[in-house]
């Protein structure tokens, strides 16, 4: 990067863009958004409130990048290539574009404020540049909005192939789940029925200023997100931060007192917690990485829970020597890695790192997880196959495969078991009907869940 004088300190929508616009550059170069984050608060250590527009000014420009793109190409005589501070100036412009629209009251003061940041980049020498792209931006408003509405990319601000996976998949949703993948996410509660109700809770809430609704006897969706320390017995283990599609997951693996049950892939630990909430089971928790392992035991402290948690890749299911030679589980999780498809409005960036390739990948990952979990499961077991993903091939094609290879497996009815589910058909795999989709709704994120049962 180029000499630079240092933004005002009172400055503060100046700072924020500057430094949004730093993610944002990492993460079009292929970096993680959560770790070009975490790069930025270890750099600079923001106030709270420096770091809460920061974040909002990166997570708006990476969900609505197609479209903030598209205006930008219209924008520019030339486009910016990738040389020098040019990387991180289409960057910034990205995060102003992102906050014209986000904030109409305050366009005037957006464009000062990030002609003010660019003035810092490359000596000053793209602050004309930048002044002039925004400027032309609220000039031509209504024809620059015309052309991005006609554009399938600047409309629904996802790639090409995802678009088209969706369209195919689900021909009479795929534009509603494009939209809500593009929202902000909903924060819900899994409230720890070990030490209270839902419904209790919900009214201390309430004395605090913070209003929730009821979605189940415990899950609790806030009308806004909170930090959690504002959350009565956060650190005392009586509620934990879950999405209620994610939820279900412990309650359709149908877990009952003295069972052994197996998490494959465990981390961070939301699931195993809440297994551990509904029955008293021997539970082994596994993850392939030290760092993520060491999240579960986290959680499991807060909430004064036990389980054995080992590093392991549950694919080697059959070498882990627990002391016991791998007696067969009565109930396997197996939330396998996937492309994350349904939980995009909560990693935006997972929508530009993603290529349609990488399907493929993550298919042939999940198809050896279920393959060796399953000579771990007891006759008559059951095994719950879950991903965050909306794309067929992760899901319901998966299953059907899974089915074909192993004659000894059958798919119970899930469709059912969940009311007001918000479950709609997903049109791929002769299995589909009997398992659960989830899409993204104002209440949850999108998930997939099929209930295999060992034939005895």
């Amino acid at each position: 990067m180029g000499h630079q004088r240092p933004v005002p300190a009172g400055d503060a929508l100046a700072f924020a863009l500057l430094r949004a616009a730093e993610v944002v550059r990492q993460v079009i170069a292929g970096r993680n958004l959560d770790t070009a984050l975490a790069a930025c608060w270890q750099l600079h250590a923001p106030l709270p409130a420096q770091r809460g527009a920061i974040q909002d000014l990166a997570y708006g420009a990476l969900r609505q990048y197609g479209r903030g793109d598209f205006l930008l190409d219209r924008l520019l005589r030339t486009p910016l290539d990738d040389s020098g501070d040019k990387p991180l100036l289409r960057a910034l412009l990205l995060a102003a574009l992102y906050r014209i629209e986000a904030r109409p009251a305050d366009v005037h003061t957006t464009v000062d404020q990030a002609v003010d940041a660019v003035a810092q980049i490359g000596r000053g020498q793209f602050k004309a540049l930048a002044n002039a792209v925004l400027r032309n931006r609220l000039r031509q408003d209504a024809a620059l909005l015309a052309a991005a509405a006609a554009d399938p990319v600047a409309r629904h601000q996802h790639p090409p192939w995802w678009i088209d996976k969706l369209r195919l998949a689900y021909p009479a949703h795929w534009q509603e789940i494009l939209a809500s993948g593009n929202t902000h996410p909903p924060m819900t509660l899994r409230v720890n029925r070990r030490h209270g109700k839902a419904a209790d809770y919900r009214e201390e809430l309430a004395a605090n200023g913070i209003g929730a609704t009821l979605l189940d006897d415990a899950a609790l969706l806030l009308a806004r997100p909170v930090a959690v320390e504002r959350l009565p017995g956060f650190f005392d283990g009586r509620v934990s931060v879950q999405d209620w599609g994610a939820q279900q997951a412990a309650r359709l693996l149908d877990v009952h007192d003295g069972q052994r049950v197996l998490d494959a892939c465990a981390a961070p630990g939301g699931k195993t917690t809440h297994i551990l909430e509904l029955a008293d089971v021997e539970l082994l928790a596994l993850d392939a990485e030290t760092s993520r392992a060491a999240r579960i035991e986290e959680n499991l402290r807060r909430l004064g829970l036990q389980a054995r948690v080992q590093v392991a890749d549950c694919r080697q299911i059959a070498r882990i020597d627990d002391g016991q030679n791998v007696r067969p589980f009565d109930r396997i999780l197996a939330d396998v890695p996937c492309s994350a498809s349904g939980v995009v409005r909560r990693h935006p960036d997972i929508k530009w790192l993603r290529r349609e390739k990488d399907i493929a990948g993550f298919a042939r990952t999940q198809r050896e997880i279920l393959d060796a979990l399953w000579h771990v499961l007891a006759p008559g077991g059951k095994m719950l196959y879950c991903t965050c993903s909306l794309f067929p091939q992760e899901n319901g094609a998966q299953i059907d495969a899974f089915l074909h290879r192993h004659a000894d497996a059958r798919c119970l009815p899930l469709a059912q078991k969940i009311v007001d589910a918000a479950s709609v058909p997903c049109h791929a795999g002769s299995a589909a009907s009997l398992c659960l989709q989830l899409t993204p709704q104002a209440e949850h994120d999108g998930f997939f869940y099929a209930l295999l049962q060992k034939q005895p």
